[in-house]
């Protein structure tokens, strides 16, 4: 064997191993990304599961239920490409379609859920900024055309105005009903400026006139409530009427 064949065959093992090397590389690199995808795809179903089951009713329209199924749908099926042999990814998919096939007569469950404390409302704010990402991800994936997701961040902004006037209605009303109208003005009063700072106040001009006539009431329920009353008895009406000929008393006194 000459030395020029010899290092011809070292020379052909090395590239043999780099290329041994280099496949091994590969195929761990795509378990390890099948892996990861696994795992953010179930993520993104559990929080796509999370809005569809809690959204409060009052708010969940057949559009947005729809929308929310298509989403699943989607993700299911993304599921199934990386595990072709599971039956319950096959039935999930086979019952989403179903439900898809209807439109937007599909059947909302969702009970309504009235917003009535600063946590409740931060709980539906959360689910509220979960749909927007679901969205935004759909579309730079093409699922969702471009179009069709700025139609659906717009109404996420709309629903979430929705959301903070049903809060400050709810915390207003609620202080009216213990007698608090003071509280009651704060609540309103933070109602209206949230509303005036909308971007377009016509589409909300009902809700605002609403409530500053809200706020306007439980102003004059405080101002009503620091009056005296015209009967009230106390140090400074008895004060006030007593008889100027006492005077003299209080000069003998302080002569």
């Amino acid at each position: 064997m000459t030395p020029l064949l010899i290092t011809l065959l070292i020379v052909a093992g090395i590239a043999l191993l780099i290329v041994i090397g280099y496949l091994n590389n590969v195929v761990e690199n795509n378990k390890l990304e099948r892996a990861r995808l696994k795992v953010e795809l179930a993520e993104r179903l559990r929080r796509c599961g999370e809005i569809t089951e809690t959204f409060p009713g009052q708010l969940m329209t057949p559009a947005l239920k729809l929308l929310l199924t298509r989403l699943e749908l989607n993700l299911n099926q993304r599921q199934l490409s990386l595990d072709k042999n599971s039956s319950s990814i096959r039935s999930r998919i086979a019952e989403l379609e179903g439900l898809i096939a209807k439109g937007e007569s599909l059947p909302v469950n969702n009970p309504p859920g009235p917003i009535q404390t600063e946590a409740r409302a931060k709980d539906v704010r959360f689910l509220l900024e979960a749909l927007h990402s679901q969205v935004v991800r759909a579309s730079q994936e093409g699922f969702l055309a471009h179009n069709e997701a700025k139609y659906w961040v717009k109404e996420i902004r709309h629903i979430l105005v929705l959301l903070h006037i049903e809060f400050f209605n709810n915390l207003g009303q609620a202080a009216l009903q213990q007698n608090q109208p003071g509280h009651a003005r704060l609540a309103f009063e933070r109602g209206v400026q949230y509303l005036r700072k909308q971007p377009d106040p016509v589409q909300y001009r009902e809700q605002l006139e609403y409530m500053e006539k809200l706020l306007a009431r439980a102003n004059a329920m405080v101002l009503d409530k620091i009056e005296p009353a015209a009967d009230e008895v106390n140090e400074l009406t008895e004060g006030l009427k007593a008889d100027p000929s006492d005077d003299w008393k209080k000069k003998v006194i302080y002569d």
